[in-house]
């Protein structure tokens, strides 16, 4: 006859299954990325690269030029613009991160920034400025040539815009494969999916631009570019999730949140820019819907959809690759189980 202990274990080896135990593992190592992600990008923004224009006399501008590539740890890519106007044109087409317009009758000069683009950049620029302006004997004035809207504190509304929408897309995908089977049963199926998700998308679009823009009046801008550009995040990260389900189950979800919550978030340029990010995530969050996404919504709201091709080809590539891969899924035929009925 069995002792308790031994009626333990038995109840134990039943209870935990090796899938199960699995899984706990990988949600283990899914929170310390996300603690090692978040950390790791946030805890100490340095500039590296910061693009600063020199306005200045021929005389002058080299010295002011090599001043600021002096900044140690490689942290301006300075060069000379001919004028303050043009230094202008560059900040509001987003080639530029600052401008430093030099006085030749006076010892003040004027530092030009888009806190638009990025509040900690501004910030950043004007610091190092200052510091370069004071060695000088000179001082420095701030002119905000792109400033946020008033509704719009420190710029983060385009950043938590664009992660609403990659969460609902990511979540609402995910509930379809939990609810109707992780890969759509055949080719009809998986078509009558991807048009709910992309009716979702639609909505969502909306309901967001709405949001930030009639009802708390954070960010300004085409709403009906918005919209669009809402749907097409909704949809690429929705269908990412689901195409990941589609070739792994349910740890297509985890794949997911490793991908748009532990990368996607902290990298896409929303706290800090890029700028002032380490070089692993500095490197990637262009390349993320997240980051894309953030880039785009902010070239809309403030600088009349400049430079708004490249993030829009990353979605539109994210959301055709989803598509792509989930029907290629749906071609290799069922694993079993509930997914035959979906």
């Amino acid at each position: 006859m069995a002792g308790p202990d031994q009626g333990f274990l038995a109840e134990l080896k039943d209870a935990v299954k090796p899938r199960a135990a699995l899984m706990v593992i990988a949600v283990l190592l899914l929170q310390l990325g996300f603690i090692t992600s978040y950390v790791g990008a946030l805890h100490h923004p340095t500039p590296h690269q910061l693009s600063i224009s020199v306005v200045a006399p021929p005389q002058v501008s080299p010295k002011l030029v090599a001043g600021l590539e002096s900044v140690p740890n490689d942290a301006v890519k300075a060069g000379a613009v001919e004028s303050p106007q043009a230094a202008t044109d560059l900040l509001k087409d987003q080639k530029i991160y600052a401008a430093l317009v030099f006085n030749p009758k006076g010892t003040e000069d004027t530092l030009l920034v888009a806190s638009a683009r990025s509040a900690s950049v501004a910030t950043a620029a004007e610091q190092i400025v200052t510091g370069l302006e004071k060695t000088q004997n000179r001082t420095v004035k701030i002119q905000d040539v792109a400033p946020l809207a008033a509704g719009d504190g420190r710029g983060l509304s385009s950043f938590y815009l664009v992660v609403g929408w990659c969460v609902g897309g990511y979540l609402v995908a995910s509930i379809l494969g939990i609810s109707a089977g992780a890969r759509p049963a055949n080719r009809h199926r998986a078509l009558i999916r991807l048009g709910a998700l992309a009716l979702y998308s639609v909505a969502a679009g909306i309901g967001g631009t709405i949001l930030v823009g009639s009802v708390l009046g954070a960010l300004p801008g085409s709403s009906a570019e918005l919209i669009g550009l809402g749907s097409l995040v909704v949809f690429a990260t929705g269908a990412i999730t689901m195409a990941l389900q589609s070739l792994f189950d349910v740890i297509g979800i985890g794949l997911a949140v490793l991908i748009f919550v532990v990368l996607g978030n902290p990298s896409a340029g929303g706290v800090y820019a890029p700028p002032l990010l380490p070089p692993f995530w500095r490197a990637i969050g262009s390349w993320i819907p997240n980051g894309a996404g953030t880039d785009a919504t902010r070239s809309i709201a403030y600088f009349d959809s400049t430079n708004i091709a490249a993030p829009l080809l990353v979605l539109g590539a994210w959301a055709v690759l989803g598509i792509a891969v989930t029907m290629l899924a749906v071609l290799r035929g069922p694993r079993g189980g509930r997914e035959l009925a979906n």
